[in-house]
C-alpha cells in the first residue's frame, strides 16, 4: 500500500485526542493532584459502603453524633455506590483515575462538538482553552463530575434537535434515569429544556404566520420530552421529594452565604471564567449574526447563575463555548493582512491534518497507560497531609478519645472516611442535611458569638478537633477549662479538663502549640 501523507495523518493525534490524553496523564500522574483538594470524597466513598454493606439508601444520618439522626436525602447515592466500588478495588488512586477519566471524555466530546461546526480551528483551540481555565476550580473527584459529563450530551442532543441536524429527544429520558440518582445537577437538564422552549415559543410568537407551526410543533415535542423526563425522575429512592432538594438547597440563603463554592466569583483572583465573560460581552458587540432566542435564554440563565456562585462556572463555560463558536464567523470578515493571512494560514492547516485523523486509537492507548500504570502501582494518590488531619486522625484511632467533639467541617469528611465508625463527627461536608440551625450553631462558637459557651454545652462538647491556624484553637490554648492533648501544622486536639481524660492529659502534659511562622508571636 502506498503510504501518502494522508494516511500518514490518519494515525497522528488529533486536537480532541490531545486534548484527552493531556487531561488524563495531567490527573492521573501528577502526584500532588487537587482532585483530592476537597475531603466530600472520604464521606461520599463511606456512604457508598453502607448502601453497598446494608443494600438500602439511607433516609437518616449515621456519620454524625447527633441524636435523634437527622433526616438525609443520599441523593448522590448512585455516585457514592461506584465510587465505593472503585475505592474498594483500587483505593484512593482509583478514585483519581476515575473522575480524570471522566473530565477528560467531558471535555473531548466537547471539543468535537465545537469542531463540528466548521469554525476556525484556532478559534476553537482557544474556546476549549478558557472553558478548561475556567473549569479548573471545581475540578474534584465528587460526583458533580457525572453531571458535568451528561450535561454535555444533554446539551448537544437539544442543540443536534433544535438545528434539526439530528432527533434523539427520545434518549433523554433515559438519561434522565440515570442522572437523577446521580447527582442534584439533573436540574440543569431541566433548565435546558425550558430554556429552549422559551426560545421557541418566542420564535413562534415572532415568527411570519405560515412558519409558527413548526415552532409550535417544537414546542409540542420539548412539552412531551419534559413530562416524560419528569416520570423518569420518580425512578428513584426518594420519588417526589428529589425533585425539591435542588430548590430547596438553594432557597436557603444562610448555606448559600456561607458555604465558600457558593458564593460569587471572587474577580480580585486570576480567574479565566472573566475572560471567557469579557469575550462573550465583546463578541456580542461586533458580530452582525444574531443571537437565537433559545441562546439567548441560555445566555442570561447561565451568566446569572456563575456570577451569582462560583460554583456554577463550569456549567457556564460548556453552555456559551458552542455559541462562541458559532457566533466566530465575524473571523472570516475581517479584512486580510498579513497578520490574519498568517493565522488563516496556519489554522487551514491544522484543519487539514485534524480532519484527516480518525479512529479513537490515541484515546484508548492512553487510557490503557494510565490502567497498567495504576495495576503496577506507578501511580499513587491520597490525602494531602499538609492540608488534611492525617496525622491527627492517626493518633485519634490510636487513642479512641470518648464524648461527643466539635470539628472542622473539612476535618469531619476526612474523619468519617479514615475513622468511621469509630468516631462520629459534629458537622462535615453534608451542609444542607444539617441545615440552618446547626450551620448557625457551628458558626456561633467560631465566630465567638454572643453565648457560644452554651452551644458547646448544647451539644455536650467534651473535645475539640480544630485546624491549628484558627481563632478558636489559639482561644483554648489559653483556657485553663481546655487541654492541648495534640499540635501539628494542620490540627490540634484539645480535650475539657474533666476526670474522664485525666490519663489523657496525663500521658501528654507539655504539647507544644503549632504557631505560624507568619503570626506576631512567631516573629516575636
Amino acid at each position: 500500500m502506498e503510504i501518502t501523507p494522508q494516511t500518514k495523518n490518519h494515525y497522528l493525534p488529533s486536537i480532541a485526542d490531545l486534548l484527552f490524553f493531556t487531561i488524563l496523564f495531567y490527573l492521573s500522574f501528577y502526584s500532588k493532584s487537587d482532585m483530592l483538594g476537597d475531603g466530600d470524597t472520604g464521606y461520599h466513598i463511606r456512604a457508598g459502603e453502607y448502601i453497598i454493606n446494608t443494600l438500602t439508601i439511607p433516609t437518616h444520618d449515621m456519620f454524625s453524633f447527633h441524636a435523634p439522626p437527622l433526616l438525609w436525602t443520599a441523593h448522590e447515592w448512585l455516585s457514592e455506590v461506584i465510587m465505593a466500588a472503585i475505592h474498594n478495588a483500587f483505593g484512593l488512586t482509583g478514585i483519581v483515575v476515575f473522575f480524570s477519566f471522566l473530565l477528560s471524555l467531558a471535555h473531548y466530546l466537547l471539543f468535537r462538538i465545537l469542531r463540528g461546526y466548521k469554525s476556525n480551528i484556532l478559534w476553537a483551540i482557544a474556546i476549549i482553552v478558557l472553558v478548561i481555565g475556567s473549569s479548573l476550580i471545581h475540578w474534584l473527584a465528587r460526583p458533580h463530575i457525572f453531571s458535568l459529563l451528561l450535561m454535555i450530551i444533554w446539551y448537544y442532543l437539544l442543540e443536534s434537535w433544535h438545528y434539526g441536524r439530528m432527533n434523539r429527544l427520545h434518549l433523554l429520558p433515559f438519561i434522565m434515569l440515570l442522572w437523577v440518582n446521580l447527582h442534584g445537577g439533573f436540574l440543569g437538564g431541566f433548565m435546558l429544556l425550558g430554556a429552549y422552549l422559551v426560545g421557541n415559543l418566542v420564535n413562534m410568537l415572532t415568527a411570519s404566520p405560515p412558519e409558527r407551526g413548526h415552532y409550535w410543533q417544537k414546542c409540542r415535542q420539548l412539552v412531551l420530552t419534559t413530562g416524560i423526563c419528569l416520570l423518569a425522575c420518580l425512578v428513584n429512592p426518594y420519588g417526589y421529594h428529589i425533585l425539591l432538594f435542588p430548590f430547596k438547597l438553594v432557597s436557603d440563603k444562610y448555606i448559600m452565604d456561607h458555604v465558600t463554592e457558593f458564593l460569587s466569583p471572587n474577580f480580585h483572583e486570576r480567574m479565566p471564567f472573566k475572560y471567557l465573560l469579557f469575550l462573550l460581552i465583546t463578541l456580542f458587540a461586533v458580530t452582525k449574526k444574531r443571537l437565537d432566542a433559545a441562546e439567548l435564554v441560555l445566555v442570561l440563565l447561565f451568566t446569572n447563575m456563575a456570577l451569582y456562585s462560583a460554583r456554577y462556572i463550569p456549567l457556564f463555560a460548556l453552555i456559551v463555548a458552542p455559541i462562541l463558536t458559532r457566533q466566530a464567523s465575524w473571523i472570516q470578515d475581517i479584512p486580510e493582512n498579513r497578520i490574519t493571512l498568517f493565522f488563516r494560514k496556519r489554522a487551514e492547516n491544522i484543519s487539514k491534518i485534524d480532519v484527516s485523523v480518525s479512529g479513537y486509537i490515541w484515546p484508548s492507548a492512553a487510557v490503557l497507560i494510565v490502567v497498567i500504570a495504576v495495576f503496577f502501582g506507578r501511580i499513587h494518590h491520597t490525602f494531602d497531609e499538609k492540608t488534611k488531619p492525617v496525622a491527627a486522625v492517626e493518633f485519634l484511632l490510636k487513642e479512641k478519645i470518648a464524648g461527643n467533639m466539635f470539628n472542622n467541617d473539612e476535618f469531619g469528611d476526612y474523619l468519617i472516611y479514615r475513622a468511621y465508625p469509630q468516631y462520629k463527627v459534629f458537622i462535615d461536608g453534608r451542609l444542607d442535611m444539617y441545615g440552618t440551625n446547626i450551620m448557625k450553631d457551628y458558626y456561633k462558637v467560631i465566630k465567638f458569638e454572643h453565648d457560644w459557651e452554651k452551644i458547646v454545652s448544647k451539644y455536650r462538647i467534651t473535645w475539640v478537633f480544630f485546624d491549628s491556624d484558627s481563632t478558636l484553637s489559639r482561644y483554648l490554648l489559653k483556657d485553663t477549662n481546655w487541654k492541648l492533648i495534640y499540635s501539628d501544622k494542620v490540627a490540634s486536639i484539645f480535650v475539657k479538663n474533666l476526670p474522664e481524660y485525666r490519663n489523657l492529659i496525663e500521658k501528654y502534659p507539655s504539647v507544644t502549640p503549632y504557631i505560624p511562622e507568619d503570626t506576631p508571636n512567631a516573629r516575636r
